[in-house]
């Protein structure tokens, strides 16, 4: 099992991305607003300190929140959900896109027996 997470910088894409975890059989996604940690710093009166204020400016004032989606997966369905997730978003190396990434999972519960990996976690 592998948990995916998908920051989503351009949030008008999240029906989009879901849609598209849909077709990829992916029937189950959290998603939780999330900030990066340059827009969090930028948004502290740290004008006095001139590595913050230079962050403002390079920082696009029309997006500051994103989207966090997160999905536990099987191992035979990562490669396809980052296709999926591809298949929206575009070329994650493109600046400001988002990013992309998975952390193997030693062990969960509270979900659907519907993943068959929870057996061999132990589940």
């Amino acid at each position: 099992m592998q948990v995916l997470f998908v920051v989503l910088n351009d949030t008008a894409l999240l029906d989009d991305l879901f849609s598209s975890f849909l077709r990829a059989g992916i029937t189950g996604a959290t998603c939780i607003e999330s900030m990066g940690m340059g827009r969090a710093l930028s948004e502290i009166d740290n004008s006095s300190i001139p590595i913050f204020a230079a962050l403002r400016l390079h920082l696009n004032e029309s997006r500051p929140y994103n989207r966090t989606v997160f999905a536990l997966l099987p191992e035979e369905q990562v490669d396809e959900a980052i296709a999926a997730v591809e298949s929206v978003v575009g070329d994650l190396s493109r600046p400001g896109s988002g990013l992309l990434f998975t952390v193997p999972v030693g062990r969960a519960a509270g979900f659907p027996k519907r993943h068959s990996d929870l057996d061999e976690l132990g589940q």
